[in-house]
């Protein structure tokens, strides 16, 4: 089971090459037309992934959720 941690909220400026599955999961999701809460989970899957666990190395199990977002990039 996932743990829930709760951080002090404060302003993350990342930068990151998102892996392809979930770049896939993303540009799948563009297509369908997801709720916005549907987005938040796909983006805070891959921020956990990308940032928080470091591609598995480490945090193992660490549930993120993607709130208070002040502003978002994504390039192709």
């Amino acid at each position: 089971m996932p743990r829930r941690l709760r951080l002090h909220r404060r302003a993350r400026h990342l930068t990151f090459a998102l892996p392809p599955q979930h770049a896939a999961r993303l540009f799948h999701a563009q297509v369908v037309g997801p709720s916005e809460r549907q987005l938040r989970e796909l983006a805070g899957q891959a921020l956990g992934e990308v940032y928080f666990r470091d591609g598995g190395r480490r945090a193992h199990g660490l549930d993120v959720e993607f709130t208070d977002i002040e502003q978002l990039e994504i390039e192709l």
